[in-house]
């Protein structure tokens, strides 16, 4: 019998009323193993009403309430985490280790939540003038809403709403349609910890249900995740309709390598960064910049590294990569391979025919390595979101960091070296929103905020961190004065406030 996922709202399971459904996959066997429920506007109005009767009470609880039911939440999750990596194997085909680090990843900024009351704590000055004292607070927005990709079912999600409803929000989730389990099953352990009705609602679906949010007067705010043309659309639109916005989109993360590396490790990280999740992750390294004469040696050195990568199934456990989520995306990732020599690059390693004994149904596909590539071929230009690995030549740092500059996406970029001085100019003068320094996949710790520049942007504010705090609070300043016991009326005073 077929599982159906069906929505959250008002703290239950509330079963799809459209009658549209879509097909959730076991990548591994192409097998149709899921139907999850699309919403309909009136489901979604439904979750945003219940959100927004919800936010009555919760945005007025105290920070004791809040983070109380956030630790508990954190307990239930810690204890939960294999069965949630389970449910992302399932329907997202990444390895079961790499699905663990996932939840590990979100836990982080469950983390941060519970400690959100240094977070939200407002300034006062005192006797600005006399009597006059001036404080500043931070207050919640209301409803806001995550619509959140494929890639990481859990992790994306926590870097939202844990924050979002600390600071006192309540929250709709639109998550992929593509692994939604994982999202039901938090708020199942939510409603667990105590979190009252409609604080936490999912709704699954497809444009419909997104445009819905992007439009609806009660939504405050949106965080959305995913590729740049979907995160320019939601900018526009949901800044429209005059709402907060943070959108994440696409990345081409480059990895320069300078002659000085250790280029043992520069392949060994090169070859984590680009292959690990099946390279379905935004902060995947999918371009290499090899500066002189070590661009062959070190493109050898990945290429005996990459042809070892175990690939089978995420349950596994000998599996170290996982197939692709769906068939037309693996069928659009081997196009960029079958491209690329027409295009002036030399396959090394050619990996759209393989294929895994057992499984010949899933959505599988080998480790690619294109080396010489030029700027010109779209196995460069596009962010292919699979295991493919352009490797790209220049003759000194300066043309390296043109090169590197020149993308329009500006997510993540790393320099491997020893040299101290030309990391640390790498690291002010390249155009990207994180850098590593001999450290391939930059994604900051939970409290400092990830984000990207220029094409991998849509807003002003990063998500989680001081920036996610900010983004789902909105700043107030109160000015008081107390007259003192012993004042006489003041009287009648048309002049302009005097501070001395």
């Amino acid at each position: 019998m077929t599982k159906i996922v069906n929505h959250w709202i008002g703290g239950k399971t509330a079963e799809g009323a459209s009658g549209t459904y879509g097909p959730v996959t076991n990548p591994a066997t192409g097998e149709v193993t899921t139907k999850v429920a699309f919403a309909s506007v009136e489901e979604v109005d439904a979750a945003v009403a219940a959100a927004k009767e919800a936010f009555r009470t919760w945005g007025q609880s105290s920070l004791a309430q809040r983070t109380s039911i956030l630790f508990r939440f954190r307990a239930l999750l810690d204890a939960h985490r294999d069965e949630i990596a389970g449910l992302i194997t399932a329907e997202h085909g990444k390895v079961h280790s790499d699905a663990l680090g996932e939840v590990a990843r979100g836990l982080e900024i469950v983390d941060l939540a519970c400690g959100i009351n240094v977070q939200l704590k407002g300034e006062l000055s005192t006797q600005v003038a006399s009597r006059v004292d001036v404080a500043s607070i931070r207050q919640p927005l209301g409803v806001v809403a995550g619509i959140t990709p494929f890639n990481f079912p859990a992790m994306v999600p926590m870097w939202m709403f844990p924050l979002a409803i600390a600071c006192g929000n309540t929250f709709v989730l639109k998550p992929s349609e593509k692994d939604p389990s994982a999202s039901v099953r938090l708020a199942e352990l939510l409603a667990e910890a105590g979190l009252p009705e409609g604080v936490f609602n999912v709704v699954h679906g497809d444009k419909a249900a997104v445009d819905r949010l992007l439009e609806h007067p009660d939504v405050k705010a949106v965080s959305f995740v995913g590729s740049t043309p979907i995160a320019r659309h939601i900018h526009t639109t949901a800044s429209a309709n005059g709402k907060r916005v943070q959108a994440l989109g696409g990345a081409k993360n480059h990895m320069l390598v300078l002659p000085d590396a250790d280029l043992d490790a520069a392949a060994d990280a090169a070859v984590s960064a680009a292959y690990g999740s099946a390279g379905e992750r935004c902060m995947a390294i999918s371009a290499v910049v090899a500066v002189g004469a070590i661009g062959d040696e070190l493109v050898e050195k990945i290429r005996e590294r990459a042809e070892k990568i175990k690939i089978g199934p995420g349950d596994d456990p000998a599996s170290e990569m996982g197939p692709l989520i769906t068939a037309a995306h693996r069928d659009k990732v081997a196009s960029y391979v079958a491209g690329a020599a027409d295009e002036g690059a030399d396959v090394v390693l050619d990996g759209t025919g393989h294929t895994v004994d057992g499984y010949e149904n899933g959505h599988w596909i080998g480790i690619s390595l294109l080396d010489k590539v030029p700027t010109t071929a779209k196995a460069y230009q596009d962010e292919i979101f699979g295991p493919v690995l352009c490797v790209l030549r220049a003759g000194t740092y300066e043309e390296a960091l043109d090169l590197i500059n020149a993308s329009p996406f500006g997510n993540g970029a790393a320099v491997f070296t020893r040299d101290g001085g030309a990391a640390r100019r790498f690291q002010l003068e390249v155009e990207a929103g994180m850098v590593g320094v001999n450290v391939p996949i930059p994604v900051p710790v939970g409290y400092h905020s990830f984000g990207g520049w220029k094409d991998s942007l849509f807003g002003d504010h990063h998500i989680y961190g001081n920036d996610g705090t900010h983004f789902y609070t909105r700043g107030k300043v109160v000015t008081t004065r107390w007259p003192d016991p012993a004042d006489a009326p003041a009287g009648v005073d048309l002049g302009f406030p005097r501070n001395h």
